[in-house]
């Protein structure tokens, strides 16, 4: 694990930066936080340093939102806050193993995520610093955190 103290939103842009120039055409990476913790603004700039052109916007409503990334493939955005206690398969296996796909509130869907994926926790420690937990759960993306 490793953490990283962000202040600023151009320090959060930068570190998805680092974190996309890291990443393979399929990836999951999952974001944990409280609301307003700073998911979707890292989701915006993952996105950006992808390629992604369209306007990123919380999927709360949809659940699930596509945005493609240049000629790279596609960046999956998935929002489980509405799945508290659903129980039956909601198809999410094809879009794991399709683009990058970023989940936020992945516990609500836990027994569905890929075996091997990025997690990140955000925490506010105050209100101008944030605290970014990076987990790597399989080989590939340990070796991601290790990297940055």
């Amino acid at each position: 694990m490793k953490e990283i103290q962000v202040r600023t939103l151009e320090d959060t842009a930068h570190l998805a930066e680092r974190i996309a120039a890291l990443l393979d055409d399929v990836a999951c990476i999952t974001l944990d936080g409280d609301l307003g913790a700073g998911k979707t603004t890292f989701t915006k700039a993952l996105g950006k340093a992808l390629g992604v052109m369209r306007t990123i916007n919380s999927p709360t409503f949809t659940i699930l939102k596509s945005y493609p990334m240049g000629d790279k493939g596609t960046l999956y955005h998935i929002d489980a806050y509405r799945l508290e206690g659903i129980t039956q398969e909601l198809g999410f296996e094809e879009v794991f193993e399709d683009g990058v796909c970023v989940i936020e509130w992945p516990c609500l869907i836990a027994d569905q995520l890929p075996k091997e994926r990025l997690e990140i926790k955000i925490t506010l420690a105050d209100e101008a610093l944030r605290v970014f937990e990076l987990h790597g759960v399989g080989e590939r993306y340990k070796r991601i955190v290790e990297a940055l």
